[in-house]
Parts: C-alpha cells; sequence; structure tokens
C-alpha cells in the first residue's frame, strides 16, 4: 500500500507558518514570498505574513482572506534584534504556535564587484540577507524546539554557488547556505528540518521592474535577455516555482529531508557550474 503523508489537498493542514518577506516590490507579476503565503495558506496553514511594509504584508493577507484562507500581517524590520523575537511573540498569540519559518528576504542593490561596491551598501546586503536570518532563526529555533519539530526555508540563489560579478550578493547568500548547513546539522535531534531553496532567474517584480529600472532597458527586453539565459525551454520560472518548492519542503512528503540546497532554476546552475 502507498503511505500517506497527510491530506495531499491540504499538506500544511492545523499549521502556523512564518513568511518573512510575504509583501512585494509594485509589479506586473507576483513575488516570491507572497506567492509562497499563498499557497501555504491554500493547502491549510495559518500564516504570519511579516514585511518592513505593512501595507504590503496586507495586500497579500487581503488576497488569501478572498481565497478563504486565514492570515495576519506584521511590520519587521529583520536588521533589528528585536524583529525575530516579535515575528515568534506574533505568530503564537494569533495562532498558538509556530511550526514552518520561511525566510525570504534579499537584496543587491549597490552591489559593483569588489573594487567598486560602497562599504555602505555591503554592510546593507550582509545585514539583510544573512544578519538577519541569522537573527529570525535565532529567535525560532527555541520556538520550533518547544513545539517538537518544523521546518525552516531560507531563500538563497544560485548566484550563492555560480560565477557572477556580485561579491556583496553572492557572499551573502553563500554565507545562507552556510548558516542553513549548520542550522539543520544543530537541530536534528530535535525535529527540525532546515533547507534552502537556490531560485535561479525568476518573473518577480524584484528582479524585472528593479533591474529594468537600474540597468535603462525595456522590461520586454529585459525578460527576453533573461529567458535566453534559461536552458528548460528558455523560459525564466515564477513565484510560484519557488513558492512549490517551498511547499514540498514545508510539508511531510520532505520530512527526511533537511540540510539541502535544492535548485529551483531551470538547469541554469548546471550550466553554469
Amino acid at each position: 500500500m502507498i503511505e500517506e503523508r497527510g491530506d495531499p489537498a491540504r499538506r500544511l493542514a492545523g499549521r502556523t507558518a512564518i513568511v518573512v518577506g510575504g509583501g512585494q516590490t509594485p509589479g506586473d507579476t507576483i513575488g516570491n514570498g507572497r506567492a509562497t503565503a499563498q499557497l501555504f495558506a491554500h493547502h491549510g496553514a495559518r500564516v504570519l505574513v511579516v514585511d518592513r511594509d505593512l501595507a504590503r504584508a496586507e495586500e497579500t493577507v487581503s488576497a488569501i482572506a478572498h481565497a478563504g484562507g486565514e492570515a495576519r500581517a506584521h511590520v519587521a524590520n529583520v536588521t533589528h534584534e528585536a524583529a525575530g523575537p516579535a515575528m515568534m511573540a506574533a505568530a503564537r498569540e494569533a495562532f498558538g504556535a509556530v511550526d514552518l519559518v520561511h525566510y525570504n528576504v534579499g537584496i543587491g542593490s549597490g552591489d559593483l564587484g569588489v573594487r567598486r561596491t560602497a562599504l555602505a551598501d555591503w554592510n546593507a546586503i550582509h545585514e539583510v540577507n544573512l544578519t538577519g536570518a541569522f537573527l529570525t532563526a535565532r529567535a525560532a529555533v527555541p520556538v520550533l524546539r518547544e513545539n517538537g519539530g518544523g521546518a525552516m526555508i531560507f531563500v538563497s540563489s544560485i548566484a550563492s554557488r555560480a560565477g557572477v560579478d556580485m561579491s556583496a550578493y553572492k557572499t551573502s547568500k553563500a554565507g545562507l547556505n552556510a548558516l542553513a548547513h549548520t542550522l539543520a546539522l544543530a537541530n536534528a535531534r530535535h525535529g527540525i528540518r532546515v533547507n534552502t531553496i537556490l531560485p535561479g532567474l525568476m518573473d518577480t517584480p524584484m528582479a524585472i521592474e528593479g533591474i529594468a529600472e537600474a540597468r535603462g532597458v525595456g522590461k520586454d527586453e529585459l525578460r527576453a535577455q533573461r529567458d535566453r539565459a534559461v536552458p528548460l525551454g528558455h523560459k525564466m520560472g515564477t513565484a510560484w516555482d519557488v513558492a512549490y518548492a517551498a511547499l514540498w519542503l514545508a510539508s511531510d512528503e520532505a520530512r527526511f529531508v533537511t540540510g539541502v540546497e535544492l535548485p529551483v532554476d531551470g538547469g541554469q546552475l548546471t550550466r553554469l557550474g
């Protein structure tokens, strides 16, 4: 007989998830954090949507509520030491527990390579991409241990392993991978799984709107350039590709999976390194 692992139609039923970075910058498409929050809720999770911009978090909550899900908005700056404990407290107050923590925060603005990146930009990128993840994990681990286990997922990038001229972004994401490895090993005996998703080129607002503006090119032209770089079908992925990877890692279907770096990149990392 097939071993069933929960209701396949509601893979996170009865669980509480914190999605850090669950709002998004304005744009034509949906972002990774918002898609993940909505998909988690669709599969039965109660979701605390965390973002530095409360209005953006509330937009995600509204979309979840409109679809019949349950969510609350929470504003936080992940670089502040008090933000992590406040997230945990807000989730427990609203929903009674914390089972899943999904860290989907990252920036790369100002990364111009080793010779031209300003120290302030280097520090800001590392504070958001790595220190924020550390502070979130430091607050989450005791709560998940008390809960008897759970899962943490960090959204990194294939840039952490590929050859790119983005010194601050690459090292911060490589550090994030290493942080996840450390957490996975230290917390396996407590039933906490820790995994990392490495997205490749995605058609998301942060990528398309931000890069198009920075390079002074049209969005259609940028999309065409990025599509050509993807081996699988010469087409970028979407936020839903990242969200479905996160859903699997969060679910019981992946209960024997921890410490992995999962590329979601249409084969691009295979080509690059």
